[in-house]
Formats: structure tokens, sequence, C-alpha cells
């Protein structure tokens, strides 16, 4: 592809799209406004970590399934396992066995949990952990890090973000907010409602590596002021280690909440933890029920099928090591061709190896949509798609050096737009757009 290639069958396709679905997609980080304008592919398929558009081109492709194919579009192993159900139907009147082997291979796969229970999405165990939290403890305030973008679909999330119409005040105010590795503001927080806040919420690590003693200081306080530790490991979950970050840094949640990686792109989601709080929603319990999950389709089998196989694939393969592997080299390589081109201070690869994100960065150094913009229609064009350098396993090493070349490319265009201090003439059109923001 060149790069001034143009889509005409994924336009048609958009078009399609945004008259019948607000949006024109199922989830906002998909939607055309996080591309470039004229280069929003419409996927047609994929195949390890390669998709392809409908008009016929192949991308190398990051971020897949936003971060939940670890192991590669279409493996043969999950696909397998899910065949092997397809016969065999997929929802009953009853459990299936497949719902005991299931469980019992997630909680050996994270020994920290003592009971789990299956969803099909992120934001619907996060909120059930919410919802069990303010039963245990008997509290209204839900804490979260604020420096962290997304923790669910539900009123006391969204309320948080610049999309909050349609959400009452009143429950806006149930929710408060602390910073990622300040235990002293985390502490403050608590002190200022000592007996108000049921949980805190966040992601165990992100961008940055959790400061010393930080998690295990989260742990603290959460047992002295009588509050749940609840860690998001949607992302963390099998990238950061197969047990997820609790597994990596050795500190026990109240409660957990895993998805997009178990089931390689398959829909199915964990709510995990400690028993005594779990068995609220259970029926071997004395204590005021919790409705907690019932969903038709959590015990679905071809679902539970594909995380079996991929928690196989975890115990007999280094998936992580791996993953890990491959983005320290797509990091040196594009530190490599950054400093070249003296851009490095301007585009910033940053992150995990397994979970790496770049900044674009404008001539005074802040974020910029629009430098985002130029970067991500030089890399389309160039064949390589994805909101990020998030890895999966499928990648190789010439995936790895295609990319660094497309960086390369489009380091040349970047560094004119910095020279010209207007990156306008190299956009293509309209900027790429926050996901959270308050109008369209």
């Amino acid at each position: 592809m060149t790069a001034n290639h143009e889509l005409p069958k994924s336009a048609e396709l958009n078009e399609r799209l945004h008259a019948m679905i607000p949006g024109g997609a199922h989830t906002y980080a998909k939607g055309s406004d996080q591309y470039p304008e004229g280069l929003e592919p419409v996927i047609s398929h994929g195949r390890g970590a390669h998709v392809w558009d409908v008009d016929g081109n192949r991308y190398v492709e990051y971020g897949s399934g936003l971060k939940a194919v670890t192991l590669g579009h279409a493996h043969p192993r999950v696909l397998a396992a899910v065949r092997r159900e397809l016969d065999r139907g997929s929802n009953f009147v009853r459990p299936s066995v497949l719902e005991a082997i299931a469980a019992e291979r997630f909680l050996a796969t994270v020994p920290t949990a003592e009971m789990v229970k299956f969803a099909k999405n992120g934001s619907d165990v996060t909120t059930a952990a919410v919802r069990l939290a303010r039963a245990a403890t008997g509290r209204k305030l839900v804490a979260l890090c604020h420096d962290q973008p997304f923790f669910s679909t539900d009123d006391w999330f969204v309320a948080t973000t610049p999309m909050s119409a349609g959400i009452p005040d009143e429950v806006a105010s149930l929710t408060v907010t602390f910073p990622y590795g300040d235990l002293a503001a985390t502490e403050e927080l608590l002190r200022q409602h000592p007996d108000d806040i049921a949980c805190l919420v966040l992601e165990p690590a992100a961008l940055r590596e959790p400061p010393p003693g930080y998690l295990q200081g989260l742990r603290r306080l959460c047992d002295r002021y009588g509050c749940l530790l609840v860690f998001d490991e949607m992302i963390t979950g099998f990238r950061w280690s197969a047990s997820g970050a609790q597994g990596l840094y050795g500190v026990v949640p109240d409660l957990s909440t895993f998805g997009k990686a178990l089931g390689n792109g398959f829909a199915v989601s964990a709510l995990a933890g400690k028993r005594d709080v779990m068995e609220l929603g259970g029926l071997r319990d004395h204590r005021e029920r919790v409705f907690l999950l019932s969903t038709t389709h959590g015990g679905e089998t071809h679902s539970l099928a594909a995380a079996v196989a991929v928690m196989d694939v975890y115990a007999e393969e280094d998936v992580v090591g791996n993953m890990h592997a491959l983005g320290e080299r797509l990091a040196a390589g594009v530190q490599e061709v950054t400093d070249a081109h003296g851009v490095s201070d301007h585009l910033v690869v940053k992150g995990r190896p397994c979970a790496l994100v770049f900044a674009t960065l404008d001539e005074n150094r802040q974020p910029s949509q629009q430098y985002r913009t130029l970067f991500m229609r030089q890399l389309i064009s160039n064949g390589v798609i994805g909101p990020s350098f998030v890895v999966s396993n499928a990648l190789s090493h010439d995936d790895i050096d295609r990319t660094v070349e497309a960086v390369a490319q489009a380091c040349v265009v970047y560094r004119k737009a910095l020279d010209a201090g207007d990156p306008t003439p190299w956009m293509g059109g309209r900027s790429i757009k926050p996901v959270f923001r308050r109008y369209a």
C-alpha cells in the first residue's frame, strides 16, 4: 500500500454501519473517529497477527480485539476446542460440565482467588464486584483510580467521565476518586470518608509499574479502613502473568475481574475473589443475598471451551515471556528510528513491553490528537493498524521489523510537520478525537 491509498468498500460499509448502529460500531474505541478520515478500514477477517480489510489490504495488527486476542486470530487450539462443542449444544436449562471444568481451570490458574463466576463482558463483572463490596461492607461510596481510562459501562463509572448524560447527579455523587501510586492521597480520602467507602477499584498496573510497596500498601489501607480491594485485571490478566498482576506482584485482592485475553476474542469474563465475599451471591450463606451475576449466556459452552483452551496454552507455552520479548524488540526498533529522524522527544513508546502504547507530542511536547492522526495515517498506509503497540503472541520478528520500517517512514513526515509547526497538511482530514467527550 502507499500513503495515498483509498478504501472505497470500507467507506461504503462505514456509511451503512453509521446508518444502523449509533457510532458506527459496537464499541466506542473502534469508532471511525478513532482513525484518520478516509482510513477507517472495515475488517473482513484475521489470522494470527494479521487482518484483512474488505478492500483486500493486509495489515500487521496491534491491540487486537481491544487487547483481547493475545494468542492471535483463529488460534488452532482455541478453534478446535470450540468446534468440539458446536454439535453438542451451547446453552442448557442446567449447568454444563464445562462450567465446572472452566471454573476449576481458572482457579488453578489464578490461585489467589477462591471462587469464580463467569459472564460475557468486563463491565458486568466489575459492576458485580462493586455491588458485592457495597453489600459486604454496608457502605455506599466507590473509590476508583482516576488515572485509568475505563472500568465499566455502568453508571457508577461513566458518571465520572465527560459522557455522563443520562446519569442522575445523585448517582455520580456516590463515586469518589484517588490517584495511582499515591498512598498518602488515598489514605487521606479514606480518612475523609472513614465509614462510607465500600471499595477501592483500580487496575493494579498500567503504563508504569506500581511503585515499590504500593499495592501492598493499598492492601493494608483497605484492611485498616474496612473496605474491599478490587483489582480490574482485564488487561493485566494473561499479559502481566497468567494469574494477572496479583500473581506477579504477590498481592491478594478481595475481588478481581478478568476478561479480554481469557477467551482470546470469545466473549467470556470472570469475577473472582475470596469465598466469604463471593458466597453473598450464592445459596450456602445465611446473610442477606446479593443478586450477583445471573446471565443467560454466562455458561455458554463455546466461550468457556475457548477459555479452557487459552489457559491450557498458557500452561504449556511461555506466552507472557514471548510477548515481552516481542514488545522489547519493537520498543528498541522504534527508539532507534525515532532517534535517527530526530523525533524521539515527540513520538514516544511507553508501557510494559507486553502492553506498549505510543504518545504523539507536538512541537511543545504536549499530547496532540493532530499528530496522532498524522502518525496513524502513515502507519495504516504502510500496512500497520492499531491504536497502540500492544503485541500479541502471534507476531513474528518479521512483523516487528515491518512495523519499525513503517514507523521510520512515518517519522519522515512527522519531522516535516514539526519543522513546519503544523501537522494539518499531512492529516488528510479531520483529527482523531478522544473517546470520552461531551459532544460528538
